[in-house]
């Protein structure tokens, strides 16, 4: 038990940045809209918020700063794809290869810099045995990732402004016949999204590893994309999936530090793996996906078209 602890609480903080993502790349596919840009828009929101911490001395502006590099790019992608209609595989394909490029530029002067990690505890709760050290002993950020799934669940099926952005993912057409603004929601949409991937960016060089390295988010974004048909568009279920995700990455640095004879390269592809896994056996029940996945999804919307 005193060994498990540790790995509970791995697993909450490798998760976190996944949850993050996920979250607001749903957002996005809610609102009839598929942003592959993620991984791009993580790198780059993780090194400025590297730099800018360094600078300024203070993760929470760090935080800011990823989050408002996110939030930026995707209204770049939102130009592209809404506005100009262009092909949203393309673009969001795009996005991610400039966030690498841009990222390494950006953190090139910081590489070899550190952060130093802080602390962090609920008072009583993080002194109850073994729930303490594995549950109450996070990053604000770790419970907040929560609580923004509770959040949306809540959003997205209990109110007004959620059914209307499921209807815009549902029918474009329709919601714009209605006098809904169809553009105006998609942006929002993606710039909530473009938030997210940019907060989940800057964890991953603030708290999770506080330190700034070339390519540092190693495909997290593509799982994070992963994550939202998994969940089958399900804020709590993606909250389930990162969180698995998470524990399959800590696992295999256990099992590397324990010495199990297998190959430190195929232990470092079992989270990879088993995203391919999961994506497999899903897409195996095509009707399960149709009736789940937006309609609109990826598709173009012109107004009076």
């Amino acid at each position: 038990m005193d060994a498990l602890a540790p790995l509970i609480a791995a697993a909450l903080m490798a998760g976190t940045p996944l949850m993050l993502a996920a979250l607001g790349l749903l957002v996005n596919e809610k609102s009839g809209v598929i942003n592959l840009g993620s991984e791009g828009m993580m790198l780059v929101a993780a090194a400025l918020g590297f730099a800018v911490a360094v600078e300024s001395g203070s993760t929470w502006v760090g935080f800011a700063a990823g989050a408002l590099a996110g939030a930026i790019m995707a209204a770049g992608f939102a130009w592209l794809v809404v506005w100009l209609s262009a092909n949203q595989i393309a673009c969001g394909l795009a996005l991610s290869i400039f966030g690498v490029g841009v990222s390494a530029s950006i953190g090139l002067p910081y590489v070899g810099a550190t952060l130093k990690a802080a602390s962090w505890a609920i008072p009583g709760l993080s002194e109850i045995p073994f729930l303490g050290r594995a549950l109450f002993q996070q990053h604000p950020l770790v419970y907040t990732a929560i609580v923004l799934a509770l959040a949306l669940s809540w959003f997205l099926y209990r109110t007004r402004a959620g059914l209307i952005l499921r209807a815009v993912g549902e029918s474009p057409e329709s919601a714009h016949a209605l006098g809904y603004p169809v553009r105006r929601i998609r942006l929002a949409a993606l710039l909530f999204g473009g938030a997210c991937c940019g907060l989940a960016g800057a964890f991953m060089s603030l708290v999770y590893t506080p330190m700034w390295v070339e390519n540092m988010v190693a495909g997290r974004g593509w799982i994070a994309l992963a994550l939202t048909p998994f969940a089958t568009w399900r804020p709590m279920r993606v909250l389930v999936g990162a969180y698995l995700f998470g524990g399959i990455t800590i696992l295999t640095f256990h099992m590397q530090a324990l010495g199990v004879p297998i190959a430190s390269q195929l232990l470092s592809m079992l989270p990879y793996l088993a995203t391919i896994l999961v994506l497999v056996l899903i897409s195996r029940n095509v009707d399960w996906i149709r009736i789940n996945m937006p309609a609109s999804l990826g598709r173009v919307f012109i107004p009076n078209r």
